[in-house]
């Protein structure tokens, strides 16, 4: 059974603690687990937006001790501040690339298969440096949770298969993806668009929509629905197809009934996907 705890909003006189040493990290780690508190970890590369508070949130729910992780890429600290202060987080890791990447380092971390197709081929080594990097933060949190967000669905697929095949002994928790009225995915790439690109960018979900609606009626066949995907991205002036597919959730191979999606709008990559076989949410 989980330890639950009933959280309040953190206040300015009650700052989270700010480490970025993963031996203290550990010692922090052995001595909430010495008493008895479970940890949940929810790693971010920073610029927190909504969505990572909702993963805050339920860590929360589930863990007395709540640890976010920032890295690599802190983009706008007085914001992340902000956040940080409303979350009721008990600890910030925020290691150096030095310390995640010390002179002389030779080991990496490669899931094969399911790190291969799609964003994999799409950006060669990304889910290599993913699973180094998140091995690392489990070693130095030692976290009984660990929480990701669907948006991001191959890299918790990737986190999955690596904390089951390394025996890691970490629950690997996948929250739902926390949209915009538009159903825009929560992304911090979104600053990035200008308003005629935010408008375009709605796209994406109009796309898994369209599929998910075809998908309750009885369409089955893969072709169909990744041609309904395509189709109704590139009705959009904007937008640059960069895959569109369907696939299954465990190995990101077809047949599945997960639809993922990744498109430019203007020189803003964006990705988003959906369980086809599930309502589509709003």
């Amino acid at each position: 059974m989980p330890i639950r705890k009933k959280r309040s909003r953190t206040t300015p006189g009650n700052r989270p603690e700010v480490i970025e040493d993963p031996g203290t990290m550990l010692a922090s780690s052995r001595r909430w687990r010495a008493a008895g508190k479970a940890i949940g970890l929810v790693p971010t590369m920073g610029a927190l937006h909504a969505g990572h508070l909702s993963l805050v949130e339920l860590a929360c729910g589930e863990n007395a001790i709540v640890v976010v992780s920032i890295f690599v890429n802190p983009r706008d600290p007085e914001h992340d501040e902000e956040l940080r202060g409303q979350a009721g987080i008990d600890a910030i890791y925020r290691p150096s690339a030095a310390v995640m990447y010390p002179p002389g380092a030779a080991t990496r971390v490669r899931v094969v298969g399911v790190s291969e197709t799609l964003e994999g081929a799409a950006r060669p080594g990304h889910f290599e440096g993913v699973a180094t990097v998140v091995t690392k933060l489990l070693a130095a949190v030692q976290p009984d949770r660990a929480y990701f967000g669907q948006k991001d669905a191959q890299q918790a697929a990737v986190v999955r298969r690596l904390a089951r095949d390394l025996d890691l002994g970490v629950e690997i928790r996948v929250a739902p993806t926390v949209r915009e009225a538009d159903g825009l995915a929560l992304s911090s790439r979104n600053v990035y668009l200008d308003p005629g690109q935010r408008k375009a960018a709605a796209s994406l979900s109009a796309a898994l929509r369209r599929a998910t609606d075809a998908y309750a009626t009885g369409e089955r066949r893969p072709e169909a629905l990744r041609e309904m995907l395509r189709a109704r991205l590139e009705a959009e002036p904007l937008a640059r197809v960069d895959h569109a597919e369907v696939v299954d959730p465990v190995t990101f191979q077809p047949p599945g009934t997960l639809a993922v999606l990744a498109a430019w709008i203007g020189k803003t990559r964006l990705i988003d996907n959906h369980d086809l076989s599930q309502p589509f949410p709003g």
